[in-house]
């Protein structure tokens, strides 16, 4: 009986994984990027939680899922583009310098962040209800309008070196990933306000954005740091 156990463990160790680390990158990657564009409490942040205060916590979810369609549409052009850029750009000199400018890119939206008042650009929400379908199309309308946020995406896929034209299945993944981690956002952060509804006031949204501020300014000098010091690998397009 042992050596049929002994036999079935090799046979399993020998097993070749199911899942691919390479999609796990991604998807990991793609949330992530999902969640710091959601993240800065711009126009379209502040309207959420103003709908969750006034309306109720699944009205400023679908704020955000509003939101969410929007920002997918602005990174499927930036990854349209880019991947038009990266096979010319292969060379592992050329794939350092976009890290780099996409670290330093994200920093300075980081320290943006931290330093801005977003309160100051409050606008009284009306506590008429309206339909979902107006609610996600306000916010819809809201971050179309933005199209800054093509900025952010090209700092980000520069950075976590998304855009990779040899790994079309892998980078399928990590887009459908991007709005998982947007909608996680406003999950949470809806969820939260929620639960403080009676305390939080504009200076919950000012702490907010600066906590954001600084996690992202952090995460872009570990970022920096890593890729200048070479800590870790930059990824082959071939």
């Amino acid at each position: 009986m042992s050596h049929i156990f002994r036999n079935f463990a090799v046979q399993l160790y020998n097993m070749e994984f199911p899942i691919q680390l390479d999609i796990l990158d991604f998807v990991f990657k793609g949330i992530l990027i999902g969640i710091i564009a959601s993240a800065p409490m711009g126009p379209v942040g502040i309207l959420c939680i103003q709908r969750t205060l006034n309306k109720g916590r699944w009205y400023g979810f679908i704020t955000g899922l509003g939101a969410t369609l929007s920002d997918v549409f602005y990174a499927l052009i930036v990854g349209f583009g880019m991947s038009f850029i990266m096979k010319p750009l292969s060379n592992p000199a050329y794939q350092f310098i976009l890290q780099i400018t996409g670290s330093i890119l994200l920093l300075f939206f980081g320290i943006y962040c931290f330093v801005s008042n977003p309160t100051k650009k409050i606008h009284k929400s009306g506590k008429s209800k309206g339909s979902i379908l107006h609610n996600g199309l306000t916010a819809f309308v809201v971050t179309i309008s933005n199209p800054l946020i093509i900025f952010l995406f090209m700092a980000t896929f520069a950075q976590f070196a998304f855009i990779q034209p040899g790994k079309t299945f892998e980078m399928i993944v990590g887009f459908a990933a991007i709005p998982v981690g947007a909608m996680l956002w406003w999950y949470g952060l809806t969820w939260l306000i929620s639960k403080i509804k009676g305390k939080f006031d504009e200076k919950g949204i000012l702490i907010i954005n600066k906590i954001i501020g600084a996690i992202v300014i952090l995460f872009s000098l570990i970022i920096l740091f890593g890729t200048v010091f070479n800590l870790y690998h930059l990824p082959s397009f071939y």
